[in-house]
């Protein structure tokens, strides 16, 4: 491929990304294809999607500054915490997972994600009857798992958080965007670290992305206020669904 024209696919996919992050998740749909599109190997390609995608989450989460204000402190420093164990131990996990292992998992991992996702509201609708105390107790235990899942794999993270909060009663939209925004900006964060000391990073294509993902981000910020609940959802589903069959090709 042309390395104008892959720059400029590069740029695209974090900006578009950065805005589907803020909106509701599934942007890592985007930006690891594009990666692994230009030649950019699986394992690497994921750990250099997590770092594009990580400063669109900052962004993302300034975005719904308000909505995050509007919360405990104690409730946000302990679900920080726990994205940022959650975070490393995944990000370790990769770094010890063979290529082929990791390259035949990622369309199943994706399709995961969407399908999950999808059902969200009905998962919300169950716990929210007789199921929803003792769901909500498992609020914390829940984030640990994505967050482990987030630092393996970073596609579909914003996904699954929206649907754990859901999940758990939440039933606030742009909080749950909020709260999904911070804590992958936090488990995104501490997951770069260790892919970057691991050497996984490419470094180039990165900070490319880095830069559009933000400005993404911010601008999905704004967008997501604006948008309704379902043409949101349809989003994301549509492009989860898209990129799974599209890697199961690939792979299969």
């Amino acid at each position: 491929m042309d390395p104008l024209l892959a720059l400029a696919l590069l740029a695209a996919a974090a900006f578009a990304a950065g805005v589907l992050n803020a909106i509701a998740g599934g942007g890592t749909f985007l930006t690891f294809p594009a990666l692994v599109w230009i030649g950019v190997p699986p394992i690497a390609a994921n750990a250099t999607s997590a770092f594009a995608v990580c400063p669109g989450y900052m962004g993302s989460a300034l975005g719904f500054r308000q909505e995050l204000a509007a919360l405990p402190r104690a409730l946000l420093l302990r679900e920080v915490v726990l994205s940022a164990l959650g975070g490393v131990a995944g990000a370790l996990l990769l770094l010890v997972t063979p290529a082929k292992v990791f390259a035949g998992v990622v369309p199943w991992l994706l399709l995961f994600a969407t399908v999950l996702f999808a059902l969200g509201p009905r998962l919300a609708r169950w716990a929210g009857g007789e199921h929803g105390g003792g769901l909500a107790r498992w609020r914390g235990l829940g984030l640990l798992a994505v967050a482990v899942y987030g630092g393996y794999f970073n596609g579909g993270l914003g996904i699954l958080l929206m649907a754990l909060y859901l999940l758990v009663g939440e039933q606030r939209l742009n909080t749950v965007n909020a709260l999904k925004n911070l804590n992958s900006f936090v488990l995104s964060m501490v997951s770069v670290i260790a892919f970057a000391i691991g050497g996984a990073i490419v470094w180039k294509p990165a900070l490319l992305m880095a830069v559009f993902a933000t400005l993404g981000g911010f601008a999905g910020a704004r967008l997501a206020r604006r948008l309704p609940v379902r043409v949101v959802r349809g989003i994301v589903i549509v492009t989860g669904l898209v990129m799974s069959a599209l890697f199961f090709v690939r792979i299969y």
